[in-house]
C-alpha cells in the first residue's frame, strides 16, 4: 500500500494542484472533442443513431473497465504513476483520431480515451483531495469535480469551435489536443510529488470497497450523480444528430455549445453545491434533473432550439449539485488509503448510467425514432430523479430524529 505524498502546503503543493487540476482536464477535454464531430463522421461514414450512441458509450465502457481493474492502483502505486498513464493515454487517443477515420478505428480511439478518463478519474480526484490541507477539504472536491466537468466541457466547445472555422474539422482538435496532452505530461513529472512508498504494478479486477458506514449514502449519491450523467451522456451522443436531422441546424459549434452548456453547468453547478450542505444539495439537484427532464421533452416534441438550451443548463446545473454533494459526503469521509477505491467506485457507477441510457435511446431511436427515444428517456430521468431525491429528503430525517 502506498503512503500518498504529503507536501508542505505552499508554493510547491500549489503548483501540484494546478498541474495535476490541469492534466485532469486535458484528459477529460479529450473524451469528449468528438461529440460536435459525429454529424461529419455520420455523414462521411453513414452511421445510424445507434452506431453514434455505441460509439459514444465504449468510451463510458473504457472507463468502467479502467475502474474495475485499476481502481485502486493509485492507493498502491501512488497517484502521479498513475497521473502519467492516464495523460499517456490520453495523447494515444489524441494520435489515433488523427488517423484517417473508420468504425473500427474510432471504437478503439475511444476505448482508449475511456481507460485514460478512468485511471485519471480515480487518481486525480484522491490526488486533488491529497495535496489539500485537511481543512480544505471541501475546496478540493470542487477543484476535482470542476476539473472534470471543465475539461468534458472545454472539449466540446473548443472541437465545436474549430470544426466550424478550419479547413480540417476532424483533424485541427486533435491536433491541438496533443499538444495539450504533452504541456500535461510535462507540468506532472516536474511539479507534482512522487509517492513516499510505491506499490507494484498489478493488472487484475480489484474490488472497489466502500466502507459499510457510508454504503447507504453512498448509493444514493451514485444514483443522483448518475442519472445527472445520464442526461448528459445522451445529449452528447445524439444532439448533432437531433439538431441536423429535426432542426436543420448542422453547425458543429451549436452542437458542440448544446454539450457545453451542460458540463459548464456541471462545473457552475459545484460552486453552488459548495453553499449547501450535502443533504440539501442532492434532493435539490434532483428536483433540478426533474425539472430539466420536462423541458428537454418539450423542446423534443416542439422541435425548437431555445428549450433544447435552457434543458441542456437545468441539467448540467443540477448534475453538479448532485455530483459535488456526493464526492463531498463519500470520498471526502475516507481515510487516504481508501480514497482511490472509493472515488473509483464512485466514478464507475457514474459511468455504468452514462453507457446504459446512450445505447437504450440509440437502440429506440432505430425502432420508433429520435424523438420518441428522447420523450421516453425524460420520462424515466424524471421519475428516477425525483425518487432518489424522495430517499434522500427520508434518510436525512432519519438521522435527525435518531439523533
Amino acid at each position: 500500500m502506498t503512503t500518498p505524498p504529503t507536501p508542505r502546503w505552499g508554493a510547491t503543493a500549489r503548483r501540484a494542484i494546478v498541474a495535476t487540476a490541469f492534466a485532469f482536464a486535458v484528459t477529460m477535454m479529450g473524451t469528449t472533442l468528438p461529440t460536435p464531430l459525429y454529424a461529419i463522421y455520420s455523414a462521411q461514414l453513414d452511421f445510424t443513431p445507434l452506431t453514434v450512441t455505441v460509439l459514444f458509450a465504449v468510451y463510458a465502457l473504457g472507463v468502467v473497465g479502467a475502474l474495475l481493474l485499476f481502481g485502486r492502483l493509485s492507493d498502491e502505486l501512488g497517484r502521479r504513476p498513475v497521473l502519467l498513464i492516464a495523460v499517456g493515454l490520453a495523447l494515444t487517443s489524441a494520435v489515433l483520431f488523427l488517423i484517417p477515420p473508420s468504425l473500427p478505428l474510432l471504437l478503439v480511439a475511444r476505448v482508449v480515451s475511456g481507460i485514460g478518463a478512468g485511471l485519471m478519474s480515480g487518481a486525480g480526484t484522491a490526488a486533488i483531495i491529497d495535496l489539500f490541507p485537511a481543512d480544505r477539504k471541501a475546496t478540493a472536491a470542487t477543484v476535482a469535480v470542476t476539473a472534470n466537468s471543465g475539461g468534458l466541457a472545454l472539449g466540446t466547445l473548443v472541437a465545436g469551435v474549430l470544426a466550424s472555422t478550419v479547413s480540417e474539422p476532424l483533424v485541427t482538435p486533435f491536433a491541438a489536443h496533443l499538444t495539450l496532452t504533452l504541456i500535461a505530461l510535462l507540468s506532472l513529472a516536474r511539479w507534482v510529488p512522487t509517492p513516499a512508498q510505491r506499490g507494484r504494478f498489478r493488472i487484475r479486477p480489484q474490488r472497489l470497497h466502500v466502507p459499510a458506514e457510508i454504503r447507504g449514502t453512498f448509493t444514493r449519491a451514485v444514483c443522483a450523480g448518475g442519472i445527472g450523467f445520464s442526461t448528459a451522456g445522451v445529449l452528447t451522443a445524439v444532439s448533432a444528430l437531433f439538431l441536423a436531422r429535426h432542426l436543420g441546424l448542422t453547425s458543429p459549434a451549436l452542437s458542440g455549445f448544446v454539450v457545453f452548456l451542460t458540463f459548464a453547468g456541471m462545473a457552475s453547478g459545484q460552486l453552488i453545491a459548495r453553499r449547501l450542505r450535502p443533504v440539501v444539495a442532492i434532493p435539490v439537484g434532483c428536483g433540478g434533473l426533474a425539472a430539466g427532464a420536462g423541458i428537454l421533452a418539450l423542446a423534443l416534441a416542439t422541435e425548437t432550439l431555445v428549450p433544447l438550451l435552457i434543458a441542456a443548463t437545468v441539467l448540467g446545473i443540477s448534475s453538479g449539485l448532485c455530483l459535488n454533494a456526493g464526492i463531498a459526503s463519500t470520498v471526502e469521509q475516507v481515510p487516504p488509503a481508501e480514497r482511490g477505491g472509493v472515488s473509483s467506485a464512485f466514478f464507475a457507477g457514474l459511468y455504468v448510467f452514462l453507457a446504459i441510457p446512450a445505447i437504450g435511446v440509440g437502440l429506440l431511436a432505430t425502432q420508433l425514432g429520435l424523438i420518441t427515444a428522447g420523450l421516453a428517456f425524460s420520462a424515466l430521468v424524471a421519475l428516477g430523479a425525483l425518487t432518489v431525491g424522495i430517499a434522500a429528503v427520508a434518510s436525512a430525517r432519519r438521522s435527525d430524529t435518531a439523533a
